[in-house]
């Protein structure tokens, strides 16, 4: 069911915003369903492009002067691979694109295993063996990486980044531009505070206040941020 959704909703043209690795991670998903990244564009001065075939542009200058030149953007969307701490940077990229006239494309990774009744709001990206369990609430700009483990009732409001091989129990909820690292376990009913950071490898126990980085086993407040 998840692959012929994507099938049907995939636009069979798609821009990458952000050239570095993340952007090497979405192309093959991309390319699973049948569409084609055809440009990649960046705010980074003399970045190396990270596909020897694929143009690389900078800026939002670069980017008006592209979109100027193609014809039917109404068969082109967009996935914006810049990771976090720059939730934020996605969401206003998703708006600015958007209202240029681009689609907000969703990426699933065709081993992704999700529940049914799990939402997922625009411009998500989930990746290779990640795992959604029932009722969970995905929001705007989330990234899902490899080998996560997201369980029944979650909340992830826009623009929070879960990284490769953490695990969040049940009923937690992250506010906007969380960023959760690697291998970090967070227990059932926290709720960690906007902007915040969960250190990699930490269990959280507690919640965790707005703008703070936590981190430890069990993670305690390193710093504000």
């Amino acid at each position: 069911m998840l692959n012929e959704f994507l099938n049907n909703h995939l636009p069979p043209f798609i821009i990458l915003w952000g050239g570095t690795g993340q952007a090497k991670v979405v192309r093959p998903i991309i390319e699973y369903y049948g569409s084609k990244v055809v440009a990649v564009f960046d705010d980074t001065p003399n970045l190396i492009p990270p596909f020897p075939d694929i143009p690389l542009y900078f800026s939002w200058k670069g980017f008006q002067e592209w979109i100027g030149n193609q014809e039917n953007i109404e068969n082109i969307g967009f996935c914006v691979t810049i990771g976090n701490p720059h939730g934020r940077v996605r969401l206003k990229l998703h708006e600015k694109l958007s209202n240029a006239g681009l689609k907000p494309t969703t990426i699933i990774h065709h081993t992704a295993w999700i529940a049914e009744n799990v939402v997922i709001d625009e411009g998500a990206q989930i990746m290779a063996g990640a795992i959604i369990q029932p009722e969970v609430k995905i929001g705007r700009q989330c990234i899902i990486n490899t080998k996560v483990s997201v369980d029944h009732e979650c909340t992830l409001e826009d623009g929070v980044e879960i990284a490769p091989g953490s695990i969040l129990c049940g009923n937690i909820h992250a506010e906007i531009n969380t960023w959760i690292c690697a291998g970090a376990t967070v227990l059932p009913r926290i709720r960690i505070g906007h902007d915040s950071i969960v250190g990699a490898g930490s269990l959280v126990t507690k919640d965790v206040p707005v703008n703070t980085l936590v981190y430890g086993v069990p993670a305690k407040i390193i710093r504000k941020i």
